[in-house]
């Protein structure tokens, strides 16, 4: 509370630009060298109330508030006491303290711009200058890792825009994970194997068992041979064919084997 009683005697120790707000201004002045910020504030509105373009009055109010951390009020203030400044120490002191509003929020360019205006307006203001280089440097590091920051950024960019890249490449070369390479499916020709085996195997039960093909008869044998299908019968066929002329081949070969002997017989 000292120091900022100490920071708004200096701040008013300039003269002010009209009387209408000096009783206002002085009774705040009084509270709070008391040290109550309160009845200051409140003086400090009404002065403000009474000339909007009272430069005392709002660069006090902004020194209370910024005394209370509300600085957002503070700049508020400052800087209506800015826009109300005319004599050049009204625009030195409104700026100085916007400026300094500035570095507390971190917006160093707004820091930069208020300390060079005052720094043009008094050079040897050393104060002033110290603010202003450390806005300076402060900005120039925010400048610094904001572009590293961006680099970053695009080229994480540009590493997920490969990687999705490669990623599409290889889609398009690998085959389908549920498909063989080379065997592509093929759902008829599956059901016809299928289908030859089967009827293979029915043949194969069919010339196994003829006496069985031959003991069906009624209504069981017509019902069987309703089931068998034209392409069944004409292989039952051609198995039937295949026996027969193989037990003739045999009978001629048996023929043939017994005329031979009869002749060497004959020649003996």
């Amino acid at each position: 509370m000292k120091r900022l009683i100490v920071i708004l005697l200096m701040l008013s120790a300039l003269p002010l630009s009209a009387q209408i707000d000096r009783k206002e201004v002085r009774a705040g002045n009084r509270a709070l060298r008391k040290g109550d910020a309160a009845a200051a504030e409140l003086e400090y509105r009404k002065a403000v109330a009474k000339d909007t373009a009272s430069v005392a009055g709002w660069n006090n109010l902004g020194v209370v508030l910024s005394g209370k951390g509300d600085k957002q009020g503070a700049a508020e203030a400052f800087g209506k006491a800015l826009q109300s400044s005319a004599a050049p120490k009204d625009l030195i002191r409104s700026s100085f303290n916007l400026g300094t509003v500035a570095i507390d929020t971190r917006n160093w360019q707004e820091a930069v711009k208020l300390f060079r205006n005052v720094l043009l307006m008094d050079p040897d203001n050393m104060l002033a200058k110290e603010r202003y280089t450390y806005a300076k440097k402060m900005l120039q590091d925010q400048q610094q890792n904001q572009d590293q920051q961006q680099n970053q950024d695009q080229q994480q960019n540009q590493d997920q825009d490969q990687n999705q890249d490669q990623d599409q490449n290889q889609d398009q070369q690998d085959p389908p994970e549920d498909q063989p390479e080379d065997q592509p499916e093929d759902p008829d020709g599956d059901q016809q194997n299928q289908q030859d085996q089967q009827n293979q195997q029915d043949q194969q039960n069919q010339q196994n068992r003829p006496d069985q093909q031959n003991q069906d008869h009624g209504q069981d044998g017509q019902q069987q041979r309703q089931q068998i299908s034209p392409q069944q019968a004409r292989q039952m066929l051609q198995a039937v064919q295949a026996k027969e002329k193989e037990t003739q081949d045999k009978v001629k070969k048996e023929k043939a084997a017994l005329l031979k002997s009869r002749q060497k017989e004959k020649n003996w």
